[in-house]
């Protein structure tokens, strides 16, 4: 096939313990999907789920055992961290059933979903969209992705992260408003899931800002760590 510029590089993520990578199709995002976060961003109850979405290359991959540089992105004088579980998708397809959800996972991942706060909020203000405040270059840090079979009982993993080795976020995946077969079933009736997708599943309580400098360093249990530093 000619192209008449050349194409950009496929968008790809480290796999844990191999050389190849994941290719990435898109990135889905899942809104205030834990209680305590929901109730923090001045929510309460178990709305319906709500999706957004970053680019495919805003992700920013991190191999196992190094330190991702992240550039303090422009325009924002707030810049917030979301850990997060990250769902790889291996086989597509559409209005898939809660119960059929595993066969279409290919493993999982420990995320960030950085975001420019303060225009998220500008934007929610003036009833407009915020693509501005969430799919920014490099606003999605992932760690390598663990095979489904090789990741643990990721539904009852715990998850955190530190700023500078203090606590920021702690919680359980366990806390998940939808969980993640709920979640990929309304998704799914929405958009067709592709091979190489990957869902942001949300954030637990204590999200917060970090300036340049900062590092951040997070996990989910069986999956590992990613760590990221702000430059």
């Amino acid at each position: 096939m000619s192209h008449v510029i050349p194409p950009v590089p496929q968008a790809s993520v480290p796999v844990a313990g191999s050389g190849q990578r994941f290719p990435v199709h898109r990135i889905y995002c899942v809104g205030r999907n834990y209680a305590e976060h929901a109730k923090e961003m001045g929510f309460t109850g178990r709305e319906p789920p709500f999706f957004f979405m970053k680019p495919a290359d805003a992700v920013l991959p991190v191999g196992a055992g190094e330190t991702g540089q992240m550039p303090y992105p422009s325009l924002t004088q707030d810049l917030h961290h979301e850990i997060e579980l990250v769902v790889a998708i291996g086989k597509g397809g559409k209005n898939i059933a809660a119960a059929d959800v595993l066969d279409h996972i290919w493993g999982y991942a420990v995320g960030l979903d950085m975001t420019r706060r303060d225009l998220q909020g500008e934007m929610k203000k003036q009833g407009r969209p915020w693509c501005i405040g969430k799919g920014f270059d490099a606003s999605a840090p992932i760690g390598p992705i663990t095979p489904a079979a090789q990741a643990g009982n990721v539904a009852n993993a715990g998850i955190w992260l530190q700023v500078n080795g203090a606590d920021r976020q702690r919680s359980n995946v366990n806390q998940l408003i939808w969980n993640i077969a709920e979640t990929i079933e309304h998704l799914s009736a929405a958009w067709q899931l592709q091979p190489g997708d990957l869902i942001f599943t949300g954030t637990p309580e204590g999200v917060g800002a970090v300036v340049r400098g900062d590092v951040l360093e997070g996990g989910i249990d069986g999956l590992g760590t990613l760590r990221v530093a702000i430059t």
